[in-house]
């Protein structure tokens, strides 16, 4: 992107979110961030500050709406403006669906799903405005559910449902939105627990040579962006895995119920 553009970031303190702000704010566009831990804010802030970049940081919790709101309003004061807006922010619950529990159900629903549509809501009048892009982070989890994810899967599923629908409703107004869906990339989930806790003594357990790093990943999701492409699978081996559920899906379960429910935290 050649001309500076305002960017909002939700979940910006860590793994995609933070690696997106880190390259758009070297590239000089004006960067916001949001999140629930400000010692994360504050990380990505030092680390674009040692790149000579600037990301501005307004805390925020996403399964608060009127918190999302405000964050809206405070980034339209600062620039006066809002050209692309991520919603990323999202944790994973890992857990069997018969020992998942109520609340495990609600903190996951409330943060991934409700969390993306208080930020889709609260951006897009500014997105009309300068027909910006909409971007959702999903996961090759909307397409393809694996054992363990039935919380995670549902609301990644979900996402990918009111990207389709937005794409078309927004069709007309200049708005591009763009659905991503990444496989396994680097980054902090598997250190949150089903409570949505961080950990940072949990060790990474998902096979390192399917791990993508993540800022080769943000180099990804922001062509897709610049392209404004409708949805865009990051990875190879989630391309792999969308085109496997998509022409061989009974094979493919089938495979994945032999081989059984793996704990990857």
């Amino acid at each position: 992107m050649s001309e500076q553009r305002v960017i909002w970031i939700t979940g910006g303190g860590s793994g995609i979110g933070r690696a997106l702000a880190l390259l758009w704010a070297s590239q000089g566009h004006a960067v916001v961030i949001s999140g629930r831990r400000v010692d994360k804010l504050e990380e990505t802030i030092k680390m674009a500050q040692a790149g000579s970049g600037k990301i501005v940081a307004i805390p925020c919790d996403v399964v608060d709406e009127n918190a999302v709101w405000s964050c809206v309003v405070e980034i339209i004061k600062m620039f006066g403006r809002l050209d692309i807006c991520v919603a990323n922010a999202g944790y994973s619950v890992h857990c069997l669906f018969e020992n998942t529990t109520p609340a495990e159900w609600r903190k996951q629903i409330d943060t991934n799903l409700f969390g993306a549509i208080w930020t889709i809501q609260a951006a897009l009048p500014h997105l009309k405005v300068t027909k910006g892009r909409l971007v959702v982070i999903s996961s090759v989890s909307g397409r393809l559910a694996v054992a363990k994810t039935s919380a995670y899967s549902a609301t990644k599923f979900a996402l990918v449902g009111i990207c389709n629908a937005l794409y078309q409703e927004l069709g007309g107004t200049g708005v591009s939105v763009t659905s991503i869906l990444p496989g396994l990339v680097e980054s902090d989930i598997i250190k949150v627990d089903n409570e949505g806790v961080y950990h940072a003594d949990r060790v990474e357990k998902r096979p390192k040579r399917f791990v993508y790093p993540t800022h080769k990943a943000a180099i990804d999701i922001a062509h897709a962006i610049e392209k404004r492409k409708r949805e865009a699978v990051i990875t190879r081996h989630g391309k792999v895995g969308v085109f496997l559920v998509n022409h061989f899906s009974g094979l493919l379960y089938r495979l994945l119920r032999r081989v059984g429910p793996r704990d990857l935290r």
